[in-house]
């Protein structure tokens, strides 16, 4: 979902209002009209604005490879690549970012410019489009981001990539899709019972950042208010069952069951007027901190002004962002090895975080033992 939870909560109850007693028992039957309204409600919401974002881009001028067919044909979703033009860099670590959307809406279009933003930081950034719900249910999404990650990974010579440093990223539900790869990519018994062979192993998954996501789909089944009740519409569209919460795919989507010590270096973040934020990514980043994982956290104090809602990080031209952005170019720092900013040498950058680089240090040496 991609507005504030106050917006979008005040927009649903007003749709959920227009629709009349008559509209809403079809809505009780059938998953996609509330599919289909939550994601008209959305579309364009989750745009980054592009005249706001831009001029923050560093020094690297960017380019862009659009609409790379990663699934073979037109018609099918693509993936965006954006490099910086610094040649003495390459081969450049990847960045993968998935796109946030409730499952059923958003595209890679829409933070296209954001990042834009971060290739310019010295980051081969891939924006990947995947089929969205109702039209397409659960694995579907997490097998073709799967698929895009090989293909990307067998083109990485032509496009002077490191197929060895990956960072998966991804905002709202698409940090969900980010985490499950990550579970596909460093727990075979979970790659198993989700049907995925993955498509990188472990020791090449550098780490994972996660803006604003859903992760714990048992506290979604007791969410109140109008955000509650969308994103339970969107689960029903997304399972392709009424009764999702009791389905096999609701169970592998609920991350905090799954992770465990192997789960990769995590940057996890939610603005404190996001409803999300306290129910989601701060339970998210105490588990994960609990088996060992190295943490970095981006959030706000409850009482902190002006309220951050959700997908504030994209909003660069307000300060919050740009720390925001400033935190995440320094994580990609640490985990890839590699300086974030032009003209700094990379352990400039990694003692802006030393605990963390300490972290990363225990933990290779436990996937070694």
């Amino acid at each position: 979902m991609k507005l504030s939870s106050l917006t979008s909560a005040g927009i649903l109850a007003g749709a959920a209002a227009v629709a009349g007693i008559s509209a809403a028992a079809v809505l009780q039957r059938d998953p996609r009209p509330a599919a289909l309204l939550i994601r008209g409600v959305f579309a364009g919401a989750g745009r980054v604005p592009v005249k706001k974002v831009l001029p923050h881009v560093p020094r690297f001028t960017v380019t862009g490879h659009r609409d790379l067919r990663y699934l073979g044909s037109a018609g099918k979703p693509s993936l965006d690549l954006f490099l910086p033009d610094d040649p003495a860099r390459k081969p450049l670590p990847v960045v993968m970012w998935i796109h946030g959307g409730a499952w059923i809406s958003g595209t890679k279009e829409d933070v296209a410019p954001y990042l834009k933003v971060l290739a310019g930081y010295g980051y081969a950034v891939l924006g990947v489009g995947y089929s969205i719900s109702p039209e397409a249910v659960y694995p579907t999404a997490v097998k073709e981001l799967n698929a895009a990650l090989g293909f990307i990974r067998e083109r990485a010579d032509r496009y002077g990539l490191d197929p060895d440093r990956i960072v998966l990223a991804g905002d709202s539900a698409g940090a969900q899709l980010a985490a499950q790869l990550a579970l596909v990519i460093t727990n075979p018994e979970y790659a198993r019972d989700t049907g995925v062979i993955p498509a990188a192993g472990p020791g090449q998954l550098c780490g994972i950042v996660l803006n604003c996501g859903v992760f714990d789909l048992e506290s979604v089944a007791r969410m109140a208010g109008p955000v509650g009740w969308g994103l339970r519409k969107a689960l029903w569209a997304y399972t392709g069952s009424r009764n999702w919460a009791a389905t096999p795919a609701a169970d592998h989507m609920c991350i905090p069951k799954h992770v465990d010590y192997r789960f990769p270096p995590t940057y996890i973040s939610g603005g404190n007027g996001d409803n999300l934020t306290r129910e989601q990514s701060m339970p998210l980043a105490d588990r994960l901190e609990d088996l060992g994982v190295p943490v970095r956290r981006r959030f706000w104090p409850k009482d902190y002004k002006p309220k951050l809602g959700h997908e504030y990080q994209f909003q660069l031209h307000r300060p919050e962002a740009m720390e925001s952005l400033q935190s995440t170019v320094a994580f990609l720092a640490d985990v890839t090895g590699v300086s974030a900013l032009p003209g700094q040498t990379p352990q400039k950058v990694i003692s802006l975080g030393t605990d963390l680089a300490e972290d990363l240090s225990r933990t290779k040496g436990l996937l070694a033992a």
